[in-house]
């Protein structure tokens, strides 16, 4: 298993329920592929440095989680399915073994 890194901005014209509740889909879409959630940090609402969607802000969310490279390309298109989501940014962070 390798570890990822996925920072997620979700649209701020939702209540903090529903920002709740779209963070633990994505958690649960990572443990359905055979991941492991290893820490989450829900940062809030933030302002965006340009618009996407005509929105000017967003909720941030990063999950740090375990999961199986043939695995990612099945997260990411369940990601781009969700209608909430405004923009993620999925990076590896697996340590290089010599």
């Amino acid at each position: 298993m390798r570890t990822y890194e996925l920072l997620s901005i979700i649209k701020p014209n939702i209540d903090s329920e529903e920002f709740d509740k779209i963070v633990a889909k994505i958690e649960e879409n990572i443990t359905s592929l055979e991941g492991k959630v290893t820490s989450t940090d829900k940062m809030g609402r933030k302002k965006l440095s340009y618009d996407i969607q005509d929105f000017r802000d967003g909720y941030f969310a990063v999950h740090t989680f375990e999961m199986e490279p043939n695995q990612v390309e099945k997260f990411n298109r369940q990601l781009r399915l969700n209608e909430n989501i405004l923009r993620t940014m999925l990076l590896e962070t697996s340590e290089v073994k010599a």
